[in-house]
C-alpha cells in the first residue's frame, strides 16, 4: 500500500507565513520600491534606478557615521565579551547567592532603552547626577554635553552597564552545562585555574560566545535610542551613528528615496558583517 503525504499541516503554519509577509516582506519591498524612485508627493514618483544608491555611497555623512559605528561596535565587543566571561566565572554555581546574582544581572536587561538613556542623562550630570558630580569632585573636568571624549565614554559605559549582563548570563549557562567529570579530571591532573579555563571552559563556551558576539554586534550596530536620549548625537556629530543619520534623512529632511537606499545599504552591512563573524568563529571551531 502506497502511503500518501498529508499536507494539511501546512495550514497550521500558514498564519505565521502571513504574519511574516505583512510584518517583514511587504515593508521591505516597499523600501526597495522607494529606493529606486524620486518621490515628490503621494501621486508623483519617478523612476531613477540606482541614482540614490550612488548618491548615498558618496555621502560623507554615511562614511563618518559608518566609521563611528564600527568603532563603537568594536569597543563594545572588546569590553563586554571578556567582562561578561569574567563575571560568569566569578558567580556562585549554586545556592541562594547564585539566584540573587542571576536576578541582579537580569535587572538592567529589563529596563527599556529610552529609560536607560534618561537614567544616564541624569546620572552623568555634574549638578544633580552622582557620576558627574563624583568625577568633578575628584578634579576631573567631565561634561558629556560639551566634550566629545566624555560623550563617547558615557555612551560606551552606558551600553556596558546595560548589556554586559546578557553576555554574563549566556556564559553562565554555558559553564553550568559543563559536566562535573571534566573538573574532576582536571583536579586529579592538578591543572591550574588558567589551564581549566583554557582547555575546558573556554572551548565549551564556544557556542554561547558565538550567540553573544552576534547579538551584541547586531544590537550595538543598530543602536539608536540610548545615544539619542543621552546626547542627541552630539556634541556636534560625535555620537551620531548610522541609525540616527538615517532617521534625520528620512524624518527630518523627508528624503524618502535616499533614506530608503541608505536603509538597504545599512541592512546589507549588518547582514554581511554578522555572516563574516559567524563564518570566522565556526571555521575556527572546526579547525580545532
Amino acid at each position: 500500500m502506497i502511503k500518501t503525504d498529508n499536507n494539511k499541516a501546512w495550514w497550521l503554519v500558514l498564519p505565521v507565513f502571513l504574519l511574516v509577509a505583512f510584518s517583514a516582506v511587504i515593508p521591505l519591498m516597499t523600501v526597495v520600491n522607494y529606493s529606486v524612485q524620486d518621490i515628490f508627493d503621494q501621486n508623483n514618483a519617478y523612476f531613477v534606478g540606482v541614482d540614490w544608491y550612488r548618491e548615498v555611497l558618496r555621502d560623507p555623512r554615511l562614511h563618518d557615521s559608518l566609521l563611528r559605528q564600527f568603532l563603537y561596535s568594536f569597543s563594545v565587543l572588546v569590553i563586554e565579551i571578556p567582562l561578561g566571561i569574567a563575571v560568569a566565572l566569578m558567580m556562585p554555581t549554586r545556592g541562594r547567592m547564585a539566584s540573587l546574582c542571576l536576578i541582579l544581572l537580569a535587572i538592567p536587561l529589563l529596563i527599556p532603552w529610552n529609560v536607560v538613556g534618561t537614567i544616564w542623562q541624569i546620572f552623568g550630570r555634574a549638578d544633580i547626577g552622582l557620576f558627574g558630580w563624583a568625577l568633578n569632585a575628584l578634579g576631573i573636568d567631565y561634561n558629556y554635553a560639551s566634550n566629545t571624549g566624555d560623550a563617547w565614554a558615557t555612551v560606551l559605559l552606558m551600553d556596558v552597564w546595560h548589556w554586559t549582563s546578557l553576555v554574563a548570563l549566556l556564559c553562565y549557562s554555558g559553564l553550568r552545562a559543563i559536566p562535573e567529570a571534566f573538573y574532576q579530571a582536571a583536579e586529579i591532573d592538578r591543572a591550574s585555574k588558567w589551564a581549566v579555563f583554557r582547555y575546558i571552559q573556554l572551548p565549551r563556551l564556544q557556542s554561547v560566545l558565538v550567540i553573544g558576539i552576534l547579538l551584541r554586534f547586531m544590537d550595538s550596530f543598530m543602536i539608536y535610542t540610548e545615544p539619542f536620549v543621552l546626547t542627541g548625537g552630539g556634541p556636534g556629530n560625535s555620537t551620531t551613528f548610522l541609525s540616527q543619520t538615517l532617521t534625520k534623512m528620512a524624518i527630518g529632511q523627508f528624503d524618502l528615496g535616499p533614506a530608503a537606499a541608505f536603509s538597504l545599504i545599512y541592512f546589507l552591512i549588518v547582514l554581511l558583517v554578522s555572516w563574516l563573524f559567524f563564518t570566522t568563529i565556526t571555521y575556527m571551531d572546526k579547525a580545532k
